[in-house]
């Protein structure tokens, strides 16, 4: 059995006061937004606008901005330059457990004062303000005249305002300025707190080159080797050239591109002729909006296009986490979420976000209806060892309308029709999904605010297809862990082979007696046996979901030579003595695999050369014992030659020999592709 991971990298179960916290969900479904997180109370004081303000210089005007003072705290609007009825619209909040004072200020400034920027303040009390918690309707802002400073009302001047006490599930809590990030500043509250990022919709896009027509060359003279290149936005495809040298190519040849929604991009095509230094013959602008989607296995009719011939002008080529919940709809249950921390780069100076760790969970690991409460252990790999970065509480709940069509989906194929009809290569899937991680990262560096490049490349495991020593050792040792069960199966067969315990040996005679002479019980106690396995392991299932395994990934057991190994660039950037070693320590690994391989293949052609003639008296023999022992399995019934195998190969240890059988003298003998070898 694999060794459990140490206590530190260990997942943790958490008892947060939330509903349902470790239980089943029953009664209603629909619940609280917010209800598998701590609820935190905040203080919202939403500041719309002010009318009447006075002047407070000769011009009569004022440039007025608002300020909300709640003891130490204290939050600002933006200003406008010479504007009486200025509009703000502006939430702040303060979180209840800070506040210490009993009454929250809300004043009036000028911001380019002649003597005072003072223009007027209104105090409420806290005890008055009234709590809201959603689905409650908003809080209606209501007027209040402005004071002085000695709190008398002024003649002119009036703020609008609502001042409520609720928690995270408010409306405005994303939106509003918050007394937990006061240095960060009013501009940068939204790149601090917590967002949704929805991953563009993509799609495959087929492209089918099939001919061309009345190709106009500058050479006439020079047979033409025309190929078509295919551009869509940074991807780029070319076909072979064509076998038809004229003026007319043909290539029916498919190339593949991916593309997300909405289809900003165009399709360029570019036909280019070989072999005169690569002149452009045409091209062609394709938008992918007018393309119609394809959702059958229906033919495409094909279309003719007009190309443009490429001009040449003076020599120069033209061109023509927090408290926060969030929900997703599920589709499949097999679903992994992935959810990743990282340190923000912008608090301190524009800068990339780097690494804290991630957190995969797979959807069909849960049950449904139960709340999950753990601290995950959020693990980095560093080029100096494995590190744990801090962990990540989280509440996870999965939820199903209906159980049937949620079954109903594990026999269903994971990808679309069209993915089996016409299947895409592995040099195709590799290609595509590099271009995918491109365009969704350039899609997300321009939402507000940006995600980073180095973000999506975290979440997607761009590096994942790169040579890891340490990931191959750990994909080794998951193949000899799935293998274990078969050893162990042919462990247990030998030792009842040796007779270690003749008991055991006897129910096994018995049992096989009775599957050989009732040969229609052998598959229904196979999977009744199947099923009592499953009944009985059912006390045992995993009781938490799965975690980042340090473990199983050998993070914890690798040397730091194959950890700088994996965090190289790609060419890599080390010296010429340590690409030496490092390619003599591959050159001795693949030397092993080459020896398995070709143990292997020496098996696979010895049975080949059964019936090959290769070795004539070895083939003839064979052929013998073929037309004997189908004349033998004729007359004696197929059981009574079960029975003596079984027998003969159960047989006591004091009836055998230490010498190898008949067969395997036999087979070790025959030829193979390995005398033939250089």
């Amino acid at each position: 059995m694999q060794r459990p991971p140490p206590e530190e990298f260990a997942l943790k179960e958490t008892t947060p006061n939330i509903a349902g916290s470790g239980k089943y969900m029953t009664g209603d479904k629909l619940t609280s937004t917010y209800d598998l997180v701590e609820q935190m109370q905040y203080l919202y004081v939403r500041v719309v606008k002010a009318k009447e303000l006075p002047p407070k210089d000769i011009t009569g005007s004022c440039d007025p901005y608002v300020e909300v003072k709640l003891g130490n705290y204290k939050g600002v609007t933006r200003h406008f330059d010479k504007k009486p009825n200025p509009e703000w619209d502006h939430v702040f909040a303060f979180s209840q457990d800070r506040i210490q004072a009993s009454s929250v200020e809300i004043v009036v400034k000028d911001k380019n004062p002649v003597l005072d920027d003072f223009i007027g303040k209104v105090s409420l009390e806290l005890y008055d303000v009234p709590k809201r918690v959603p689905p409650d309707s908003p809080l209606a802002p209501q007027w209040y005249r402005l004071e002085d400073k000695k709190e008398g009302k002024l003649k002119h001047g009036e703020i609008m305002l609502a001042v409520w006490q609720g928690t995270q599930a408010d409306e405005c809590f994303s939106d509003a300025w918050h007394s937990d990030a006061a240095t960060v500043g009013r501009e940068g509250v939204s790149k601090i707190r917590g967002k949704v990022y929805l991953s563009p919709k993509l799609w495959y896009v087929r492209v089918n080159v099939i001919e061309c027509q009345d190709l106009i060359p500058s050479d006439k003279n020079k047979p033409l080797e025309v190929c078509v290149k295919v551009m869509l936005g940074g991807q780029w495809s070319k076909t072979k050239f064509s076998s038809v040298k004229t003026v007319n190519p043909s290539w029916n040849e498919d190339l593949v591109f991916v593309a997300a929604e909405p289809f900003e991009e165009a399709l360029m095509f570019i036909v280019e002729d070989g072999g005169n230094k690569d002149e452009v013959l045409g091209k062609c602008l394709i938008p992918l909006s007018s393309v119609h989607p394809r959702w059958d296995n229906k033919a495409v009719q094909s279309k003719w296009h007009n190309l443009e011939k490429h001009v040449v002008v003076d020599g120069e080529k033209k061109e023509v986490n927090w408290n926060e919940q969030y929900t997703w709809e599920v589709y499949d249950p097999c679903t992994v979420i992935t959810i990743g921390a990282f340190n923000n780069g912008f608090l301190h100076k524009p800068s990339n976000d780097s690494t804290i760790g991630k957190v995969r969970i797979r959807l069909s690991t849960l049950e449904t209806e139960r709340v999950y409460t753990h601290s995950y252990p959020l693990i980095e790999l560093h080029p100096s060892g494995v590190k744990k970065m801090g962990e990540l509480e989280l509440a996870v709940r999965f939820s199903c309308t209906s159980y049937i069509n949620m079954l109903h989906k594990y026999i269903q194929p994971i990808l679309p029709k069209m993915h089996y009809v016409h299947p895409l290569s592995m040099g195709q899937t590799a290609r595509l999904r590099y271009y995918a991680t491109q365009i969704v990262s350039m899609r997300l560096a321009r939402a507000e605010p940006p995600l980073g490049k180095e973000v999506v490349d975290y979440m997607l495991d761009v590096r994942a297809q790169f040579y890891s020593a340490r990931k191959s050792k750990a994909n080794f040792f998951r193949i000899v862990n799935v293998v274990s069960g078969f050893v162990g199966l042919i462990t247990w067969l030998d030792m009842i082979r040796q007779w270690k315990n003749p008991l055991t040996t006897l129910l096994i005679h018995v049992l096989f007696v009775i599957l050989i002479l009732s040969p229609e019980l052998i598959l229904p106690t196979i999977f009744l046996y199947l099923f009592f396995v499953g009944i009985w392991r059912y006390r045992r299932k995993p009781r938490h979901p799965p975690h980042m395994d340090v473990r199983l990934s050998h993070a914890d057991a690798v040397s730091p030579d194959e950890l700088d190994e994996e965090f190289d660039m790609f060419p890599t950037s080390k010296g010429t003595n340590v690409v030496r070693m490092r390619y003599d320590r591959l050159r001795s690994i693949g030397g092993r695999i080459q020896t398995m391989a070709g143990d292997l293949a020496t098996q696979g052609e010895r049975f080949q050369s059964l019936l090959s003639w290769r070795d004539p008296r070895a083939s003839a023999l064979f052929v013998t014992f073929c037309l004997i022992a189908a004349i033998v399995l004729h007359v004696i019934p197929f059981q009574v030659v079960a029975l003596l195998t079984m027998f003969y190969v159960l047989r006591h240890p004091k009836f055998r020999t230490k010498v190898p059988s008949i067969p395997a003298n036999f087979f070790r003998r025959l030829p193979s592709g390995a005398d033939a070898m250089l």
